[in-house]
This record gives structure tokens, C-alpha cells and sequence, in this order.
């Protein structure tokens, strides 16, 4: 009787090792697969977030290499550096919503109690900022024209300003 308790318990060893030994070097074999499917996963999502972001900079000042060289002057020196310009320009702008009536920018005259306000700005080249705003009901776009005097100060013209409807 002892010797086949021994004899059992022996088998069931046996039995549990190499059940262990199989679970552990498939489930190496399993992560090594599984992290290899996720990580192509995650490279091909990269790529694909990198392409959108490249076609939605397009229309950029940093991207953009013909109105970057339009700061060019002859002597090799830029009048204002493009990564010093775009955050100078979007300044004097936003700086505009502090008017009492609203941003003269936006197009619009005040229609309620608020005043319209640009909320977002990007400066696509040399001259040319589209802009966001809103008065907290109503919500626009504007294309504005910007022209940087030789004595940088930036003057605004507005191309065509839109408002959507409530």
C-alpha cells in the first residue's frame, strides 16, 4: 500500500512538472508573440499620427521654407526669426481682446453682452493667420492679412471673417 502511495504520488509529481514546464514555455513563446503584434500595432499608429500631423502642418511658417526666406535680407540676417515671429504675431493679436468692444480682428461687432474674442491663432506663412473666435454663444473664423513694419511692430488686415450660425 505504502509503495503505491509512493508509486502515485511520484506520477502526480511527474504530472505537475511537466504541466508547469509546458505552461511556462508556451506562455513565454505567447508574450513574445503578443508583444510583437502590439508593438508593430503601436509603430504603424506612430506613422499614421506623424503622417496627419505632417498634412495638418502643412500650411505652416515652420514648415514652410519660401516664407521663412521671405525674412531673409540681403546681408544673410533675418529681421525676425521665424521661431521668435509666430509667437510675437499670435501676442499682438490676443493682445487685442482686451478692447472693450472685442477684438477689432474678429469681423464681427458685438451682436449680446459679450464681446468676440480670437481664441486660436495659427500663422500659416508670411502673411496670412487664421484665427478662432467666439463670444461664448457664437463662434467664427477670420483669415487675416499681417504685414511686420521695419520697425516690428505688426499691423492686421482682415481678408474674410465668418460666423457660424447658433
Amino acid at each position: 500500500m505504502r509503495k503505491s502511495l509512493f508509486l502515485y504520488l511520484f506520477i502526480l509529481a511527474v504530472l505537475m512538472n511537466i504541466f508547469t514546464y509546458m505552461y511556462y514555455s508556451k506562455k513565454d513563446n505567447f508574450e513574445e508573440t503578443h508583444f510583437a503584434q502590439t508593438n508593430a500595432k503601436l509603430k504603424d499608429s506612430l506613422a499614421s499620427i506623424t503622417t496627419k500631423y505632417d498634412d495638418a502642418n502643412y500650411f505652416s511658417l515652420e514648415n514652410n521654407q519660401n516664407a521663412q526666406n521671405y525674412f531673409d535680407q540681403g546681408d544673410g540676417k533675418k529681421f525676425i526669426p521665424y521661431e521668435k515671429l509666430i509667437p510675437y504675431v499670435k501676442e499682438k493679436l490676443m493682445d487685442l481682446n482686451d478692447n472693450p468692444k472685442g477684438n477689432p480682428y474678429t469681423g464681427q461687432d458685438q451682436i449680446g453682452a459679450q464681446k468676440f474674442i480670437i481664441n486660436k491663432v495659427k500663422v500659416l506663412n508670411h502673411r496670412w493667420i487664421i484665427a478662432d473666435y467666439s463670444d461664448g454663444e457664437y463662434w467664427g473664423e477670420v483669415l487675416l492679412k499681417y504685414f511686420v513694419n521695419d520697425d516690428e511692430t505688426i499691423t492686421f488686415e482682415i481678408i474674410q471673417s465668418l460666423l457660424y450660425q447658433k
